[in-house]
């Protein structure tokens, strides 16, 4: 094992002294550290240039394409909205009592009659329109590419990496082509909801045909089934749990894109409203319209996921029409009951607007109340964070302290000290941690004496080269050279690296609330079950509604930023360190209470250590959840790659949108497979990997 570690360990002595090297020459050198304007390839003319011609070449199709689309949605969301209020509230309240039970029917019947109450009615139609449409059409695509992907392994090594790019890149990256090519409207939001949506229902598709028992396929065919017949009533039959699964990880995605639609969809739909209401600083106003977003993808996610987790019903022979219908017979005469007992109750068919209950205006004034009486509170919150923790990481600590923001100069002896200490603590990591923890913490005292964004992009890179060859081989390694090398020739290198201070920051602080939560709640049932809604509603409530309370309260901001990226990405850290520790063996745990281990010591000696692999796959869904954010955290004032794509959004600039998203992209796949690949290894060496 040293033999395998000393080569990577003279590397990274080698990069961290280059580092210092470097910054000590920049005067003289400076492109040693800043990568030169010269430098830099125009890849954005060249990305508008090919768009140019694409739009002049297949713009008409596209358009005509989109005018076909217009029917059924227009037709779709008329009858939403032509449908009396009563019977739609009727109709979800029994669908999720089917499929779940009554405490599920009651969220569901409270949850719709607040769209209904609140005076969103016809709002939330419009935009349920948009997801009844996309999402059987994004099932539709995903479940015919995940089955060609099963039968074809050349069909899966193109589609593999074509829904990580659209996983990873954020949806207005790829707004604005879809803008150009199909024009504005409605369906230009739809279109847009089925290329976010259906990845997931594509490699649930793939992982559910995989897992059928080859024992269910020999009997099939030992019953004289043909290819179609085996597909269809044999494989994708036992497939169907799997298949559910994916279906409702594409509604959410379907639901997450209801305002970005709306930005250029130019509908009168709830996503439109929050938009609206949160430029106009009408926070009540939005955050009303936002729970009404946030209530709908919760209703259909617990209404899809539990018909996915059911336990599928044993065919009865020679059962009847009726008794094998009858869940539809019976909603179908519920429909058509109050529909018309709506005829006679005209409050029913449409909510009297004197009857509806706003209190918007009650949640501005408590809003305003708290900044007023507690702005000195929250002005030194934001302070603290902001210059304390946010700048030096950002900049450094030599550009950050002054009599302004910290009290005192940086004098030459309190950077001496610093220095000082910082080689002590690395000799005393080399100590008692060896020599990886030593190179690790000596990396971080140079980023906070230096700053990330001013550190060399030459070293940058090739550390973060170095670390994917130790972490995964040298094909990830390429990998990192490619797509880094890729962000950094195509000039947005600063950019990413505000981004990746941004992000990084905040899923640092997510992991470590997050899996403190984790921890505690996998000893305290309570806190488990305490921590269930508050999970569930973070992660259901769509991105923009997030901004909205920390908004309210910071205003615009790197800091509020921060908080809206670390409240969506907090919740996998929860959740992966909770399953994580539940996970361990039984016979395990026993071993160790056997051999007299305190509730203490098994925690930190026995249960972390096992679970820590699973941990780390929620440190890596922290991330992707952080980045995918990001780019909604740049409506609040933070500057980087996702501020690119809103320029290039705004202006029309296809280069710039599609490269600062490619950024974002290459970013988290990067960490994506660094992660991955860090949780299998330990994975294997714990014995906790059947490869």
């Amino acid at each position: 094992m040293s033999k395998l570690q000393s080569p990577f360990t003279l590397a990274w002595c080698a990069l961290i002294a280059l580092t210092l090297v470097f910054l000590a020459v920049q005067g003289s050198a400076g492109w040693l550290v800043a990568y030169p304007e010269d430098w830099v390839v125009p890849i954005t003319p060249l990305l508008n240039s090919f768009m140019d011609w694409c739009v002049d070449m297949f713009g008409p199709f596209f358009r005509a394409f989109s005018a076909a689309l217009d029917v059924p949605m227009t037709a779709v969301r008329e009858f939403l909205n032509w449908l009396p209020w009563s019977v739609t509230l009727t109709l979800v309240t029994f669908a999720a009592f089917a499929v779940s039970g009554w405490q599920l029917a009651v969220f569901s019947f409270l949850s719709v009659l607040y769209m209904v109450v609140i005076g969103y009615w016809h709002e939330s139609m419009n935009s349920l329109a948009l997801v009844a449409i996309s999402v059987p059409l994004a099932v539709f695509v995903g479940f015919a590419l995940g089955t060609l992907a099963f039968y074809s392994e050349r069909a899966e090594r193109m589609i593999r990496p074509t829904m990580d790019l659209l996983q990873t890149v954020p949806a207005f990256a790829y707004l604005l082509p879809i803008l150009l090519l199909f024009g504005f409207g409605p369906v230009v939001g739809l279109i847009a909801s089925v290329l976010y949506a259906f990845p997931p229902t594509v490699r649930n598709t793939m992982l559910g045909l995989r897992r059928v028992p080859q024992e269910v396929i020999e009997a099939g065919l030992m019953s004289g089934a043909t290819g179609p017949q085996l597909f269809w009533r044999v494989r994708v039959p036992s497939a169907m749990r799997q298949i559910l699964l994916g279906v409702n990880q594409t509604t959410m995605a379907a639901f997450s894109m209801v305002i970005i639609a709306s930005i250029i969809g130019g509908t009168a739909d709830i996503g439109w409203e929050v938009l609206s209401t949160m430029r106009k600083a009408q926070f009540g106003e939005s955050l009303l319209a936002g729970i009404v977003i946030a209530l709908m993808a919760m209703v259909m996610d617990r209404i899809t996921a539990a018909a996915a987790t059911a336990e599928p019903k044993e065919p009865v022979l020679d059962e009847s029409f009726v008794s094998r219908h009858r869940v539809w017979i019976i909603a179908a005469a519920l429909g058509v009951g109050v529909a018309l007992l709506a005829q006679m109750l005209p409050f029913l068919n449409e909510y009297p607007r004197s009857w509806e209950i706003f209190p918007a205006r009650y949640l501005n004034d408590a809003v305003t109340y708290i900044v007023v009486e507690y702005a000195d509170l929250i002005s030194m919150i934001k302070t603290a964070a902001f210059f304390f923790v946010m700048l030096p990481v950002k900049i450094g600590l030599t550009e950050t302290i002054s009599p302004y923001t910290w009290g005192f100069e940086f004098t030459t002896t309190l950077k001496l000290a610093y220095v000082a200490a910082a080689v002590a603590l690395v000799l005393w990591s080399a100590w008692r941690q060896g020599i990886g923890a030593a190179l690790f913490v000596a990396f971080c005292a140079t980023l906070l004496y230096f700053g990330l964004t001013r550190l060399p992009w030459l070293t940058l890179l090739a550390m973060a080269t170095l670390l994917s060859w130790q972490l995964a081989g040298p094909k990830l390694a390429l990998g990192t050279v490619i797509g880094l090398g890729f962000i950094i020739v195509s000039g947005v290198w600063p950019q990413a690296l505000l981004s990746i201070y941004l992000c990084g920051l905040a899923v640092l602080l997510s992991f470590a609330i997050g899996a403190t939560l984790g921890i505690l709640a996998s000893e305290f049932d309570g806190l488990s079950a305490a921590l269930r809604p508050f999970n569930d509603t973070l992660q259901t409530m769509p991105l923009f509604v997030l901004l909205i309370p920390f908004l309210m309260i910071f205003k615009i901001g790197e800091f509020t930023a921060l908080l809206a990226i670390m409240a969506y990405a907090i919740v996998p850290a929860i959740r992966y360190a909770e399953h994580g520790l539940r996970s361990i063996p039984a016979h395990v745990i026993e071993a160790a209470t056997a051999i007299g281990c305190t509730r203490s010591q098994l925690l930190w000696r026995v249960k972390l250590p096992l679970a820590l692999p699973v941990m780390m796959l929620g440190l890596n869904q922290t991330i992707m959840f952080g980045i995918a954010m990001l780019v909604i955290a740049a409506l609040v004032g933070t500057n980087g790659l996702g501020q690119r794509v809103y320029i290039g959004l705004g202006d029309g600039d296809f280069g710039v949108g599609i490269v600062a998203g490619l950024g974002m992209a290459i970013i988290a796949m990067i960490a994506d497979r660094m992660t991955q690949a860090w949780s299998q290894k330990r994975q294997k060496e714990l014995g906790l990997s059947s490869e």
